[in-house]
């Protein structure tokens, strides 16, 4: 609220109102960082038995397809470590935060954003930064077990560390705005849940074994260019202008997701 003055001159008539200045806004950097450990520390304790599950379904989907897949480095072995690992991600990153912006913006939850000193932009990368940071412990989980499983190399699991954070950019950007985009909660949780079935169903499977129009739907969908960096990753002789290609590729959609998310934001705030 602004405040006012009024001074009096030394005849006794009072001088015009000023109004005081008024607080500067919160700077980008400081406000996404306080959101950012807001959000995980709310994770931290709504979020544990959702992780859990997450985890849990990823390894459950390596062992059932051991039964089918053989161990060793070839093609498919490598597709279904490295799509159910990348999974948890699409889990959570997508469809989690897909449910809990549509959510929000249903219950009026975006009002009191709306009302902190801080940058729009600050909420929506706060937020999809922290659902993505959660995914980490079940992502190591999932891949250690699965190169154990399927007698890969983990070697190839440093990619993770670069992997995660444009992986998560791009699927929580992307969970973000559906979820903000979405003009019910009900539509949000669909499109959500559809975003998690299609990195389910096109991440574990090898692409030459897809027929040709489902590759080319594959190529839409972010999460497989992930899933297409740590299959090579694992790989005997990786080709790493391959890694960083696939790479390149998520951090270039990452960017553009958390564009659109902070976009969606700012027309769900307002309205």
């Amino acid at each position: 609220m602004t405040t006012t003055t009024t001074a009096s001159g030394t005849d006794g008539a009072a001088t015009p109102e000023t109004p005081a200045a008024l607080a500067p806004s919160a700077r980008l950097w400081p406000a996404l960082g306080a959101v950012y450990r807001a959000q995980l520390s709310r994770a931290r304790v709504a979020r544990i038995p959702l992780l859990f599950v997450a985890t849990f379904q990823s390894i459950g989907i390596m062992v059932l397809m051991r039964g089918v897949v053989d161990g060793g480095t070839g093609e498919e072995a490598r597709a279904v470590v490295a799509g159910s690992t990348v999974l948890i991600v699409a889990f959570v990153g997508l469809n989690t935060l897909a449910q809990y912006f549509g959510r929000l913006r249903a219950d009026g939850g975006l009002d009191h954003y709306a009302t902190l000193p801080v940058p729009p932009a600050a909420v929506a990368l706060g937020t999809a930064a922290a659902y993505a940071s959660f995914t980490v412990p079940g992502v190591l989980v999932t891949a250690v077990t699965g190169c154990l499983l399927y007698q890969l190399p983990v070697s190839g699991l440093w990619v993770l560390f670069a992997l995660l954070p444009v992986a998560g950019a791009a699927l929580a950007g992307l969970g973000a705005a559906l979820g903000l985009l979405a003009p019910r909660p009900e539509l949000a949780t669909l499109l959500g849940q559809l975003g998690m079935s299609a990195a389910l169903l096109l991440g574990v499977l090898p692409p030459s074994r897809l027929p040709e129009p489902v590759q080319w739907l594959r190529d839409l969908l972010p999460s497989t260019y992930a899933v297409d960096a740590l299959a090579e990753a694992l790989g005997p002789g990786p080709s790493w202008s391959s890694v960083a290609a696939n790479l390149a590729v998520c951090t270039v959609v990452g960017a553009v997701a958390l564009v659109l998310a902070t976009w969606a934001y700012r027309r769900a705030a307002v309205r």
